[in-house]
């Protein structure tokens, strides 16, 4: 992993944005923190907010972060370089950007990942035999499905063609029916954040990286920013059965978000999260270096559509929620050999990056030997207890 610097992991226009997150600040009693990143360094916000979840439900986060006056911690520079698996303990260094929310994803949402889902099902789970299937499923419903709006009359004709063929899929059911597929990613707390290893389930041989947006999204249901996230899936998991969907996707520091999110202000809107360009660039110990890219331009349901069906009458996050918005990426290169498609390395370094939104950057490892997770919601409630941090307010 390289070190993480502002040119390397902030937006291209810096911190010219509101960039919030989270950070380790040491002290006699240290712990996670909401900050803000200015131009003169990285402020502590936990006098004002004891937690990010707290900060986010302001009524106007972005005049609250611009009215708390923090506690600087260190420079941006400083605390990047500290943002490292082997992190000096006695200085800050940036965390996941989420502490109370419900980390939740969206799946199915662009149609060129949704056919590759589907040949997944077919495969199940074995990369050998994707390829024969792709060309099957290809040659029956075409690669561009952008045309067809989910939960149409049009996609209810489409999928009445697909089942007088035998091919309709539950993956096309929530790709273009009306109704989403929306999971739990992982566990509150659970996620990792740049310059973190990230862990693949140490039986799986058929794996990739999803690059996607992630929304920070408020109890009521306001998006007020956006980051990064990669959401790990292990293809051969859930191919042989979407039932191992949790298995597939919740594993030891399977969940990376970050580095920061840019909250909604005059630089930056939900339409620039609808204009999102991702790049994605996977280096391997071995030499292999594998690009991609996710255009949000090409996604089938908007995200407020998406956020309408996470949370309603029927759901509720008392705390708030981040919503993975889906990816358009999933590779088909093979790796090794013909036909055994592209799959992770230990030592892989993934980087994710948008640039209004910078880049997350990790390193492969299995999820056995990445650093357990230990600091959970009692933890953190007896540190921001023997901090002060907590009151009735």
């Amino acid at each position: 992993m390289q070190i993480l610097t502002p040119e390397n992991t902030l937006p291209t226009d810096g911190a010219a944005g509101t960039l919030v997150g989270r950070a380790w600040v040491p002290g006699t009693i240290g712990g996670p923190s909401p900050v803000v990143l200015r131009g003169d360094g990285v402020y502590d916000l936990s006098a004002t907010f004891a937690t990010l979840s707290d900060l986010l439900d302001a009524a106007d986060p972005v005049q609250a972060v611009r009215n708390a006056a923090g506690q600087h911690i260190g420079s941006i520079a400083s605390v990047l370089a500290n943002t490292r698996m082997d992190a000096d303990p006695a200085q800050a260094y940036f965390l996941a950007p989420t502490d109370l929310q419900v980390i939740k994803a969206a799946g199915v949402t662009f149609a060129a990942s949704m056919i590759e889902r589907v040949i997944e099902e077919q495969a199940k789970g074995d990369p050998a035999r994707a390829e024969g299937v792709r060309r099957t499923v290809v040659d029956a419903i075409g690669t561009d499905l952008r045309a067809v709006k989910p939960g149409s009359p049009e996609a209810a004709q489409l999928k009445a063609v697909l089942l007088s063929q035998g091919l309709w899929s539950q993956y096309l059911e929530v790709g273009i029916g009306p109704d989403a597929e929306v999971f739990t990613k992982a566990p509150v707390l659970s996620a990792v954040g740049t310059g973190s290893q990230i862990g693949i389930h140490p039986k799986s041989e058929w794996n990739n990286p999803e690059p996607e947006i992630v929304l920070a999204v408020t109890r009521q249901g306001t998006i007020v920013g956006a980051t990064l996230g990669n959401d790990v899936n292990l293809r051969d998991f859930e191919g042989r059965s979407a039932l191992l969907l949790s298995k597939a996707k919740d594993n030891n520091a399977s969940c990376a978000i970050g580095p920061f999110i840019r909250l909604f202000d005059e630089t930056f809107s939900l339409d620039d999260v609808r204009r999102c360009e991702l790049a994605l660039r996977v280096e391997g110990a071995d030499g292999y270096v594998l690009s991609g890219a996710s255009s949000m331009a090409q996604i089938s349901r908007d995200p407020l559509d998406l956020v309408a069906q996470t949370l309603n009458r029927n759901h509720q996050y008392p705390d708030g929620f981040l919503l993975f918005l889906g990816t358009l990426f999933a590779p088909t290169e093979d790796r090794d050999h013909p036909g055994g498609g592209f799959t992770h390395k230990v030592g892989d370094a993934v980087s994710i990056a948008s640039p209004k939104l910078g880049a997350l950057r990790n390193v492969v490892t299995h999820s056995d030997n990445a650093p357990p997770w230990n600091f959970g919601l009692g933890q953190l409630m007896r540190n921001l207890a023997s901090r002060g941090l907590l009151s009735a307010r």
